[in-house]
């Protein structure tokens, strides 16, 4: 009878410790799993963030032709162009999303306040560089459109994933942190007002 309850007792003994292995080795499947999906995620973050980047560095690559060939026909009109040329300077050193977002914004209020101008400049409206330089400007604001909208979506994805439970454990462990959207600012949809009382 001892020998059949020791037997009994060692069964038991390995079916338990059996199930514990099996969970644990679950547990890690898992928490490997969604580290690795964690990482893939931030990743297509990153890499939505740069198409970012490389529209605005386009934008600010055609800004200083804009100003060239608007600069000949509006000669008294150097307050817009200098906002224009310091805008682009700040995009173009801007170090993070925030800043990136603002220095955008204040672009996009220098070129509109700059194409206010040039409604009352016939020529340079016709003028063929200007209409292509314009085409390839408004080309480039709706890619810039298109890629913030991107990475906003996998940016909001991202932080929604790292929020949830039980991913969230995993999150913290591996210290995944929340990432800022790419947002116009609030006063993109004033219209710029420029005097030409100067």
């Amino acid at each position: 009878m001892k020998k059949v309850e020791k037997k009994d007792n060692k069964k038991i003994i390995f079916i338990v410790l059996a199930v514990v292995a099996v969970i644990i080795i679950l547990i890690v499947v898992w928490g490997v799993s969604t580290y690795n999906g964690l990482v893939s995620l931030k990743e297509d973050v990153t890499g939505e963030y740069a198409n970012i980047e490389v529209q605005l560095e386009r934008r600010a690559d055609l800004v200083p032709n804009l100003v060239n060939t608007v600069e000949g026909y509006v000669k008294h009109e150097s307050s817009v162009i200098k906002d224009i040329t310091s805008a682009r300077e700040r995009l173009i050193y801007a170090d993070d999303i925030e800043d990136k977002a603002k220095a955008n914004s204040e672009l996009t209020r220098a070129i509109d306040a700059l194409m206010v101008v040039v409604e009352n400049y016939p020529d340079l409206k016709a003028n063929t560089n200007f209409i292509n330089l314009q085409d390839e400007l408004a080309g480039t604001e709706n890619r810039i459109a298109t890629a913030r909208r991107d990475y906003n979506e996998i940016a909001k994805k991202y932080n929604s994933k790292i929020k949830r439970i039980p991913t969230n454990i995993i999150a913290e462990i591996g210290e995944f942190d929340d990432v800022d959207y790419f947002e116009a600012s609030a006063d993109k949809t004033s219209v710029p007002e420029v005097d030409f009382d100067d």
